[in-house]
């Protein structure tokens, strides 16, 4: 069986559409693969430039570091804080008349000295002025306490309710034993920590 010219023409130009289509589908790829590459790189590179910009302003950060750990309450390292912060809130509530059900205490959380614990109140009801009033007695406890979520709904059957889901969050710090308190002295000071005996 003879090929014609005609034939073999058709037959390179099906072979170069074929191959063109393979490499198609391989630019794209690879194309995907060097965006997603060059993405990963613009947020290394904009991680890096923040992180340099908070090292140059290590300074100002340390002195309002310093400022903040003098208003946070410190507690024994085995202590319990939940019933601490839950009174504190709870106290907060009753007076403006804030009703506060369904609540649940998050594990405590450890970011370098601070420790923080989320209260998730899954409940609430009161009028907007008792909120707005709990809210602000919050704020002003003077202690690290925060709302960071929170969301309002009307009361289904009055309507000079309001009912909703908050979130509490409670920064604190806590006392670190003797030992470690002594070892972190000695780092400190360039020596070595001695324990005493009883």
């Amino acid at each position: 069986m003879t090929v014609t010219n005609r034939e073999k023409v058709i037959m390179a130009i099906t072979g170069m559409v074929i191959l063109y289509g393979i490499l198609g589908l391989s630019a794209k790829t690879q194309l995907a693969k060097w965006n997603s590459a060059r993405e990963v790189y613009r947020q290394t590179l904009q991680t890096m430039t923040m992180e340099r910009l908070l090292i140059t302003q290590r300074a100002v950060w340390d002195s309002r570091y310093a400022k903040v750990q003098d208003l946070m309450p410190v507690f024994p390292a085995d202590k319990p804080v939940d019933t601490y912060w839950l009174a504190l809130m709870d106290k907060a509530a009753t007076k403006n008349g804030l009703n506060i059900d369904k609540r649940q205490v998050d594990p405590e959380k450890q970011v370098g000295d601070v420790y923080e614990i989320a209260i998730e109140c899954k409940d609430w009801e009161g009028s907007l002025d008792a909120l707005v009033h709990f809210l602000y007695d919050i704020e002003s406890e003077g202690v690290m306490m925060d709302i960071r979520q929170m969301y309002v709904r009307p009361h289904p059957t009055n309507r000079a309710l309001l009912r909703g889901t908050f979130t509490l969050y409670c920064a604190y710090m806590r006392d670190r034993p003797v030992e470690s308190r002594q070892a972190s002295h000695a780092s400190s000071t360039g020596g070595t920590s001695k324990k005493t005996r009883p």
